[in-house]
Order: C-alpha cells, then sequence, then structure tokens
C-alpha cells in the first residue's frame, strides 16, 4: 500500500512539473511576441519580405498550445489515459536502464574480481621469490665463511658446536630455511683417516630414500656404512635441526648425488626435485652450493671446478611449513587457495604445496611463474578464490536503487511539505513558549525583586536599631550580645546580595558602571574589612600594587571590590597559618618579566610557607597563548589598562577530585565545609562571571596541605586624565597619603625576606618617604648607609628580628651616632598581631625598652598614623579601619537640613538618627507628593534621601517632577523673576535613591530619573556619611 501511494504521488509530481513547464514556454512566447521581439527579428532578417500572416499563424499555433494546455491536461479523459501511458513508459525505461546498469556494473565486477586475484597472486609470488633469494644469498654467504675459516685456515676454526651455534642465531636471515649443512669432499684414499679423525662412520642414505623411516624410529648408529666409491660427501656440520644428517654421505643419494655434481659442476646454487626428508617425511627440497678451496675466475671450466671443490653446503627447506608461514604474512590470505608446483617435468608436475578446497572457485584462475634460481627447475603457483563469486547483490541494489529513488522523491517532498508545516506549527508554540518564558522571567524577577524588599526592609530597621542600641551607656556583656546580632544580620544580608546576584546573573541584567576610583584605596578598605580576622587566626594579610598601575582608573570599584572579598575571604575562610597575599600587576609585566612570579621556595614567599606556582594559575589564559595587543604605556588618555590580580595562599587547600566543579554555583568541596566554615558556594560562580564583564579570564592552581592562588584578569580605563568625563571619581581621602610632613625622610626596613620587604617598602613608600633595605643589623649591611651619609630617620624591623638583634642593634645606633649626633632615629616593630611581645631583649639604654609597635596588615593610612603619634606630628583627620573620622562628619553635616523620604517608619527611624547623631538638621516625611511638595524650590533643604517603592508616587516620579521643577525655577530665576533675601538659590538638590529592591533599582535608572546617588538597604550609617560627605565635601571646597 505505501509503495502504490508513493507511486501516485511521484505521478502528481510529475504532472505538476509538466503544467509547470508548459505553462513557462507559452508565457515566454506570447511575451516575446506581445513586445515586439518577433516583428524584430522578423524585421532584421526577412527585411519585411515574409508576409504577414505566417507570424500570424504561429502565434495561432501557440495560443492553441496554451488553450489546449488549459483545457486539456486537467481533464479526467488524460488521467486515465495518458498518464496510464506515461507510466507504463516510465515503468517500461527505468526497467530497461535497471537491466543495463545491471549487467554492466556484473561486467565491471567481474573484471575487477579477475584483477585483484592477478594482483594478490602476483603478490604472493613475488614475496616467495624475494624471501626464497634472501634464503639463497645467506646460504651462498655461508658457504663463503666455510671455504674462509674451515679450508683457509690451518687448524680450522669451526668446528661442529660453533657451526651449529652460528646458524641458529643467523637463522632469521634465512626465513625460508628449515636448517643448513655441510658436506665435505672425501675421497677414497682419505676415507680411513677421515673417518677416524671424526670418530664415525661414513653413513649410506639411499635406503632411507628407498624405505623412508619414522622419525621414532631412526636411529643414526644403525645405518649401514657407505659403499666404496671414488669420492664421498659426509656431512660434517649442521644446524641442530637437521643434526640427524651428520655422517650421511650425500653421494650416495640418488637426489642428493645429482644436486652436488651439478653445484660443483656449475658453480651455482640448485634445486632438488621434491622429495620426502629423512626422518621427517616430509616434502621438501635442498638447495646446495659448492665449496671450494681457492677462488675461481668466473670463466673457469666444469673440471677445474671439480677440482677446487672442497664440499657442499645445502638449505634444507621444508614447503609445506615454509610456504604457509610465508603466507599467512599477508592480511588477505585466506581469500585465495594458493598451489605451487614443481613442473620441470611438464607431463607429471610435483605439487609442493597445496591450499585448495572443495569450495574454490574452479571458473577463475590464474598462474604465477616463480624462479629460485636454478634454470633446470621451473616452478609455478596457481591461484584462485577460495570462495565463489558473491551474489551480485550491489548491482541489484543499484538497479532496483534508480527506480526505487525516482518514486522515494516524490514521497520525500511529499514529506517535506508536512515537515514544513510541522516545523511552522512548532514554530508558533515557540514563540508561545518563549512569550511565557519570557513572561515567568519577568514575573521571577518581580518575585526576587519583592522578596528583597520585604526581607532587606526589616532589616534595615533591625541593623540600624542596632547600630543606636551600640552608641548608648551599655556594658560588656550587652554590648557582645548586640554586636554578635549585627554581625549575624549582616551575615544575613550578604547572603541575600549573593542570592540575588545569582538571580541576576541567570537573567542577564547584571551590568558593570563605568566610574573613576582609587585601586589601592580600594585594596586598603578590603584590606581594613580583613585584619580582624587574619590578626585574630595570625595569618599574615598584604597587598602589592606595582607601581606602573595607575592611580585613578575607569571601571565598576564595586564589583572589582566584590571579587577580591570573595576571593579573600576564601583565603582567610580555610588558612590557619602562614599568609594571603593579593598582587596586582599590568599583564604585561608578567609577560616581560619572570620576577612577579612566586617561586616555589619557602625563602621568596611572603611567610615562609610554601606556595604553588602562581604561573600555573594563569597557564591557560587567552592573554598569555596568543598574540593580543596590551597597551605598552599607562599615559596616554583613555587607553586600556589590563591588570592581573592573584590571591594567594597557604591554606588547606582545595582536594583534587573537586577542583573541576570549584566554579559551579551553590557546590562547595565538601559537604563538610558548610558546617564548618559556612558560605554558600556561589562566591566564585559570581566571581567568574564578574571577571567576564571585565573582559578579563579567571584561574587557579590549588595543592591539597600547601595552598591555592586565584588569579583572574580585568579590562579598565585609565582615568588619569579624565577626571570629569565620567563624573567625580570615587576616591576616599586615604588615598591621598604623600603629605608634605614625611617628604625627605629616609626609613631603614630590616627584613630578611625579600617579598615581605618588598611589600613594607610598597606601603611605605606611598607617604613619600625613602625606604633602604638591609637584610639584617650586621656590619655587612652599614655599607648601604656608608655610600652617602645617608640621615636614618626611623627604623622599621620585623618582630622576628627583635631577639636576635639585641647584640647588634646598640652597636648600629651608636654607629649612626657618629654619622649624625642629632636626634636618635624612631624605632617601630612590624607585627602580625596586637598581642604578641613587644619587651625589651637586654639592659642596655642604647636600645629602647618599648618600642612602637605597626600590626599588620600594613596600610598606608595606618602607617601615617603611627608615624604621626610616634614622631610628634600633629594628628590629622584620617580614616582608620574603614570609619570616617567623627569630628571630619560633624564639621560637614552640623546645620544641615536633610530631607528624608520612606514609608516605612522603622528606616525613618535609622536615617534620621544616624544623621541627627552628628549634627543634621532631619526632616521625615512618609509619602513621594509630600516630598514633592518640600523640595519645590526655593527651599532650605541641604539633600534628600528618596525611597524609591513607596505607594501612589514612587520615588522614580518624585525625583521626575522635582527635577522638572527646578528646571522650571531656573528658567524663571534666570530672567529674574525669582529671588530669596538677595541670595542665589541652589535649585539642585542632591537626591539619594533609598531602596531595598536591589534589582530594579539599579544605578542607571537612578541616573535617568535625575537621581545623585543610590543606597541599598539595609544601610549603615558609613553609607549615609560617605554619600552626604561626597556633596558637602565639594559644596565646602
Amino acid at each position: 500500500m505505501n509503495l502504490a501511494r508513493v507511486l501516485v504521488f511521484s505521478l502528481k509530481v510529475g504532472r505538476l512539473i509538466w503544467i509547470i513547464c508548459w505553462w513557462l514556454v507559452s508565457m515566454i512566447s506570447m511575451n516575446w511576441f506581445l513586445s515586439g521581439g518577433i516583428m524584430d527579428l522578423r524585421t532584421s532578417f526577412l527585411s519585411g519580405k515574409m508576409p504577414l500572416n505566417w507570424w500570424e499563424m504561429v502565434l495561432g499555433k501557440i495560443s492553441l498550445i496554451h488553450h489546449g494546455y488549459n483545457q486539456f491536461i486537467g481533464s479526467k479523459r488524460v488521467s486515465k489515459t495518458w498518464w496510464k501511458k506515461l507510466l507504463y513508459t516510465w515503468v517500461v525505461g527505468t526497467g530497461i536502464v535497471s537491466m543495463w546498469v545491471f549487467f554492466y556494473m556484473s561486467s565491471q565486477a567481474a573484471e575487477k574480481r579477475k584483477e585483484m586475484l592477478v594482483s594478490m597472486c602476483d603478490e604472493r609470488a613475488r614475496m616467495l621469490q624475494d624471501q626464497f633469494n634472501v634464503s639463497l644469498n645467506h646460504v651462498q654467504a655461508i658457504s663463503i665463511l666455510i671455504s674462509t675459516f674451515h679450508h683457509g685456515k690451518i687448524p680450522s676454526a669451526i668446528d661442529q658446536r660453533t657451526f651449529a651455534r652460528y646458524a641458529e642465531r643467523t637463522a632469521f636471515e634465512r626465513p625460508l630455511t628449515s636448517g643448513v649443512a655441510y658436506a665435505v669432499r672425501v675421497l677414497h684414499s682419505e676415507r680411513e683417516q677421515f673417518e677416524k679423525h671424526q670418530g664415525w662412520t661414513i653413513k649410506r642414505m639411499d635406503i632411507l630414500e628407498q624405505k623412508p623411516v619414522h622419525k621414532d624410529d631412526y636411529e643414526p648408529e644403525a645405518l649401514e656404512p657407505s659403499p666404496v666409491q671414488e669420492e664421498y660427501a659426509p656431512v660434517i656440520f649442521a644446524q641442530d635441526t637437521v643434526s640427524h644428517v651428520i655422517s650421511l654421505d650425500l653421494l650416495s643419494g640418488k637426489e642428493d648425488r645429482d644436486n652436488v655434481l651439478r653445484a660443483r659442476a656449475s658453480g651455482k646454487g640448485v634445486l632438488t626435485a621434491p622429495f620426502r626428508l629423512i626422518k621427517t617425511n616430509r616434502l621438501g627440497v635442498i638447495l646446495t652450493f659448492a665449496v671450494y678451496k681457492m677462488d675461481l675466475p668466473s670463466n673457469a671450466t666444469p673440471n677445474e671446478r671439480i677440482q677446487a671443490t672442497a664440499g657442499y653446503i645445502g638449505g634444507i627447506f621444508h614447503i609445506q611449513s615454509l610456504v604457509e608461514k610465508l603466507l599467512q604474512q599477508l592480511a588477505t590470505k585466506q581469500t585465495i587457495d594458493v598451489t605451487v608446483l614443481d613442473t620441470t617435468n611438464q607431463s607429471y608436475p610435483i605439487s609442493m604445496y597445496d591450499s585448495s578446497s572443495n569450495t574454490s572457485d574452479n571458473d577463475l584462475s590464474y598462474v604465477s611463474m616463480l624462479n629460485f634460481g636454478d634454470p633446470l627447475r621451473k616452478h609455478e603457483m596457481h591461484c584462485r578464490f577460495k570462495e565463489k563469486a558473491p551474489w551480485p547483490l550491489l548491482e541489484m541494489a543499484t538497479s532496483t536503487g534508480i527506480l526505487v529513488i525516482a518514486l522515494l522523491l516524490g514521497h520525500i517532498f511529499h514529506a517535506t511539505m508536512i515537515r514544513i508545516a510541522k516545523v511552522e506549527d512548532d514554530c508558533r508554540k515557540m514563540m508561545e513558549l518563549k512569550k511565557r518564558a519570557e513572561a515567568a522571567d519577568v514575573a521571577k524577577s518581580q518575585f526576587l525583586a519583592t522578596v528583597s524588599h520585604e526581607i532587606r526592609t526589616p532589616m534595615n530597621g533591625v541593623l540600624g536599631m542596632l547600630q543606636m542600641l551600640m552608641d548608648t551607656d551599655l556594658d560588656v556583656t550587652q554590648q557582645d550580645y548586640v554586636r554578635t546580632a549585627q554581625e549575624s544580620g549582616k551575615a544575613l544580608v550578604s547572603l541575600i546580595n549573593e542570592v540575588l546576584d545569582q538571580a541576576k546573573i541567570e537573567s542577564g541584567k547584571l551590568e558593570l558602571e563605568a566610574v573613576q576610583f582609587d585601586l589601592r584605596a580600594t585594596l586598603d578598605d578590603v584590606l581594613s574589612l580583613f585584619s580582624g580576622k587574619s590578626q585574630e587566626k595570625g595569618v599574615e594579610l598584604g597587598v602589592y600594587v606595582s607601581d606602573r598601575v595607575p592611580k585613578i582608573l575607569i571601571g565598576d570599584p564595586g564589583r572589582f571590590r566584590q571579587i577580591i572579598t570573595n576571593l579573600m575571604g576564601n583565603s582567610i575562610k580555610f588558612t590557619d597559618r602562614g599568609h594571603v597575599f593579593v598582587t596586582v600587576y599590568l599583564i604585561e609585566e608578567v609577560m616581560d618579566s619572570i620576577d612577579v612570579e612566586t617561586e616555589s621556595s619557602p625563602q621568596n614567599t611572603l611567610s615562609g610557607f610554601l606556595v604553588p606556582k602562581r604561573r600555573l594559575s594563569w597557564s591557560k589564559f587567552r592573554s598569555f597563548s596568543q598574540e593580543v595587543p596590551i597597551c605598552p604605556s599607562v599615559s596616554s588618555i583613555s587607553d586600556p589598562i589590563n591588570l592581573i590580580v592573584s590571591v594567594e595562599d597557604t591554606g588547606e587547600g582545595i582536594p583534587l577530585e573537586a577542583q573541576s566543579r570549584i566554579f559551579t554555583p551553590f557546590v562547595q568541596v565538601g559537604p563538610s565545609i558548610s558546617r564548618t566554615h559556612g558560605g554558600t558556594g556561589i562566591g566564585l560562580s559570581i566571581s567568574k562571571y564578574l571577571v567576564g564583564l571585565m573582559n578579563g579570564e579567571i584561574g587557579f592552581v590549588s595543592i591539597p596541605q600547601v595552598g591555592s592562588t586565584f588569579t583572574f584578569t580585568a579590562v579598565f580605563n585609565n582615568g588619569h586624565s579624565n577626571l570629569g568625563e565620567f563624573g567625580g571619581p570615587q576616591i576616599n581621602t586615604q588615598s591621598i597619603l604623600s603629605t608634605s610632613e614625611f617628604h625627605g625622610m629616609t626609613a631603614l626596613l630590616v627584613d630578611p625576606r625579600p617579598v615581605r620587604a618588598k611589600l613594607s617598602r610598597y606601603h611605605v613608600q606611598r607617604l613619600g618617604i625613602c625606604v633602604e633595605v638591609v637584610p639584617d643589623l650586621t656590619y655587612g649591611s652599614w655599607s648601604v648607609l656608608n655610600c652617602g651619609m645617608v640621615k636614618i630617620d626611623m627604623i622599621l624591623m620585623e618582630e622576628e628580628l627583635w631577639d636576635d638583634s639585641s647584640s647588634s642593634l646598640p652597636i648600629f645606633l651608636n654607629h649612626l651616632r657618629d654619622n649624625d649626633p642629632g636626634a636618635a632615629p624612631k624605632l617601630f616593630l612590624l607585627t602580625n598581631s596586637v598581642s604578641s611581645s613587644r619587651t625589651s631583649n637586654g639592659t642596655t639604654t642604647a636600645i629602647p625598652s618599648k618600642p612602637a609597635v605597626i600590626t599588620k596588615p600594613l596600610r598606608a593610612s595606618m602607617i601615617a598614623t603611627s608615624l604621626r603619634r610616634v614622631m610628634g606630628f600633629r594628628n590629622r583627620t584620617d580614616l582608620r579601619n574603614g570609619e570616617t573620622s567623627r569630628l571630619a562628619l560633624r564639621n560637614l553635616l552640623q546645620g544641615r537640613k536633610i530631607l528624608v523620604v520612606d514609608d516605612n517608619d522603622v528606616n525613618l527611624k535609622v536615617a534620621a538618627g544616624a544623621l541627627k547623631k552628628y549634627g543634621a538638621d532631619v526632616v521625615c516625611e512618609n509619602s513621594g507628593s509630600k516630598a514633592i511638595s518640600l523640595l519645590k524650590p526655593p527651599h532650605q533643604f541641604d539633600a534628600c534621601f528618596m525611597d524609591i517603592q513607596m505607594p501612589v508616587i514612587d520615588g522614580f516620579e518624585a525625583t521626575k517632577r522635582i527635577r522638572e521643577a527646578e528646571r522650571s525655577f531656573s528658567g524663571e530665576y534666570g530672567r529674574g523673576n525669582g529671588s530669596q533675601d538677595g541670595k542665589a538659590v541652589n535649585c539642585h538638590v542632591p537626591i539619594l535613591a533609598m531602596t531595598a529592591d536591589v534589582i530594579q533599582a539599579t544605578h542607571e535608572e537612578c541616573i535617568q530619573c535625575g537621581m545623585d546617588g543610590y543606597v541599598s538597604k539595609p544601610f549603615e550609617a558609613e553609607q549615609l556619611y560617605r554619600e552626604v560627605s561626597r556633596f558637602f565635601a565639594s559644596q565646602t571646597n
């Protein structure tokens, strides 16, 4: 039934094609004539001599054809008669073509089969002949060996044992021989002496030829002595495989005698006819060479050769096994049968090898001639296929396939049309599913935004109230309880932020901002964040930034800080001894120098502990494996800055089985990690995504129980000359540390570890202090100071050297006093823990009993504070541990009128309490409409904190209306229609977004509606201070 349907459909397709062809022909002809083509052609070729009615007749015929096509093709009569004839013609034609294809392919297959047989037979014959020639040459070589070392030396250098061992070891050079033997020529007059010398009697072998003996019954001692004759040819040397022929007289055997006589007369190798070998009774032949006592000329006569003959070397060939062994080397050995014949006597050919079977294809055979070097012996190889020719399935399939394919084309066309319709239907369904998925994604984002807002809003109240509670009079226990509650709340907020970041990543809505920031100040803030934890665990924490990295960069400092915080947080979490070291370089520095690579030697690390090779963490980066354009200079304007940042630790490392899934979201190293160290397992996955947004790569190397190194690259813009293009830089005042009070000073840094000394020198030099580094205070280090009579203002010494320097430090201080009788330098100890020992180690008055202590991790702001305090400088306002100075904030906020708008009373209390604490005049409102009314110019507010999600009028809409009112008022005031007590009115009031919706309330949306900043809930007081001080500080300046 299916075949019938295919046939019917094929006929329909053929009919359609036929109709289209006729339609094209008729339409082309009609258009051509109507456009004047035929008339022009008639005019050009016939010059108007042909009558016009001829062209009218042609046009009439074409019209009739077109009309007949329209009337005749679609009629039922045609479908019943004409299409049946066409089908019959098609079937007969395709049948004839199929038969022709079948016979043609069958003849080609037979010819190819014959060529294959010829090729295979010639290949076997050539291989057998080549291998036989190789064996022949080596047998001849043995004859030369015997002539040289047996007959040419007195006494002989060859005996039976030597010959057997040599023949056995060189058997691989004669692949077709079963063994070799040497028979010496003995005259009758020499027989008695020869037998006495050999210790055995010359045996006859003709009886063995006449009466073959089974190999188990063969006894050489029982053989009869050779009869008396003129000369003998007893075998004296033989390979172990044919050692049974020793003492046999070759001249007493028929085949061997003829062979020996022909060989010594001709001087060439001769073959025997196939005969049964002694003892084995297997069919074989013997190749014989004569061994001469002297070198004979090539034209020596037979008599001369006979006289010079010393013996005969023979190679024994077991034809059956050797030919079988040879043919087994061919991969196609089983496809044909091979028969090797000795055809010296054409009437009675002797079969030497036959592998044919009853199933062989006797209709096709081929004969290859064999030449084994003996012109008197003729050999042939007969080949035929083992199996008869297979059925011509390919030919049958091809011939029938021609017809089937023609019918299947119609079926394929029909199926294609059905498939197209189905695909279109599926496409419509997919579009509907896509719309549903997009709606679900929007719903998911809205759900996350709502959940975020609902969770973060009360958390804002909790953390804010706890902070306000901390400012009240609490005893130690109460402060500990409040501090614990604060830490727990912050941990919950951090978890919420990570989950929401992951949701942003999945929805593709996580974007980066481009603002100016101070990289070194950002890293100092991160150091301050982890300083307490590192001091508590006794882990050395440090950050080093290359001098070639620009001070101001353009990028997203918040996301960069998030990456560093995630990596450093993991390192601190899993490191109980040693160090955590962050380095920042330009990529070209790493590519051009190997100095930045931490070697695997403990002496060249920050803490003296072994670390993995840092280079392995970036070995697979594309930036290092390909030729990518890297900016060679940092002085050009807005040029890309390619940074490579490494976070190295000496922690417990990552197990090898867990390293492949380290960047998988919500997956941790092991089930016990979350219970021991906590965490969600999404920090690294978020960091990887952020690195990708920064056009960078991230990788790591980790060795269990040694440590880990995470390295990532990021691309920023050089912000040195673009302070106005991207807005004011987000630079904390602690980044401007190279004050004039430290310029011109010189510090002596005593540290035996190069990496740690390099880190300390980097932070001290940021204050404008010249630093000289020495490994210790021995006499050898004084040469650094004697070169230019350097005045030392301060000495910075690692605490571990304090005990070791009790004897050398007084001498060194006295040396300094001799060079400069002025004030003695101040001594500072660099320590990892506040509780470290700082007692004096001796009673010598030259050593300060209580040197000043600088606690690590080192930061330029902290070093500056310590130096000011000890060296008597006026203590300036500074940022300590990331907290703004109370005095500076009070000066900024004192008397400032600030409007806080939020529909949540708790948030209003938190924001108002935080601002009132430092002298600000705070007005609270709970709706956007009231904010619009209060901020309608002219007004007396200096800033406004605006919640985004509020009923009726949200923060965005309220800000837009406020900005419109400000623009309208500015226009009127510019025309002189507005004033306020003769003072200029500040129309643009800073409005800061304040919301818990961290997905929808992005920084870009805030800027678009006219806001000046963005603060996410729950916020701490420091967030409010930082944003407000940014505006008020600029107004004060």
